[in-house]
């Protein structure tokens, strides 16, 4: 498998190519938005490389889709004064000294109690993930009950830290939430959810796919919009 780069506007498509024993060229944009081109054997590179340029809007389209399943966080302190999100609102973190170690959200703040100050990263991050557990799963309940008239139910739901996707469905249909959603309002963790419901019942992006999505969640895009919005704001 041998990688080539194509300039499309101001854009760079890197993807790898393969030949294959098969009749039709196939691209396929991958969720960390790597590109892979399979092509005939007997396929000369100059038409692989046209047929690429000439889906390159899709590609593009696609590793754009993809982003918005990619959290990005600046790194953190953890020191009073700093700005946290949890479900969608703003709070100031304030740390104090205390002989009891607990987290707690207040009039704004989001508060830490510890006796040593560098245990604060430790405690807003184990506070984050047992919320996510409750609330993630009160969430995604709702939308499991709902998508079993398709005659789909992910075979478990893990939620987890994950550094570049905000969910994923294994294809064992195991369904994995980012805790780092937990800062998100709950329509973008809502679209999450349905949108990994959806390749319960087609895996690929499809048109299907899509339908099945709007069908379900009218205004995903709006969610989708907000949750981009979003990596630019944590």
């Amino acid at each position: 498998m041998s990688e080539h780069r194509l300039q499309f506007g101001s854009k760079e498509i890197i993807f790898k190519l393969e030949y294959q024993e098969r009749k039709s060229l196939g691209i396929t944009v991958h969720p960390d938005r790597k590109v892979t081109v399979k092509a005939p054997a007997e396929a000369p590179f100059e038409k692989v490389l046209e047929k690429v340029r000439k889906r390159a809007p899709w590609i593009l389209k696609q590793q754009s889709y993809f982003l918005s399943f990619e959290p990005l966080s600046p790194p953190r302190k953890y020191i009073s004064g700093e700005s946290h999100l949890y479900l969608g609102r703003q709070y100031r973190l304030k740390v104090y000294e205390s002989p009891k170690e607990e987290v707690k959200l207040k009039r704004g703040f989001l508060e830490v109690y510890t006796a040593d100050r560098s245990k604060a990263k430790k405690l807003v991050l184990e506070w984050y993930r047992e919320h996510a557990e409750v609330k993630f799963r009160e969430i995604a309940g709702k939308w499991i009950a709902r998508f079993k008239k398709y005659d789909v139910e992910p075979s478990a739901l893990v939620i987890k830290w994950m550094d570049k996707r905000w969910g994923s469905c294994t294809p064992k249909g195991k369904i994995i939430l980012n805790i780092e959603l937990m800062k998100a309002p709950k329509g973008c963790i809502e679209y999450v959810v349905v949108h990994e419901l959806c390749h319960l019942k087609h895996y690929n992006h499809s048109a299907a796919f899509f339908e099945l999505q709007t069908r379900e969640m009218p205004q995903w895009m709006k969610w989708k919009d907000r949750l981009e919005r979003l990596l630019a704001q944590v």
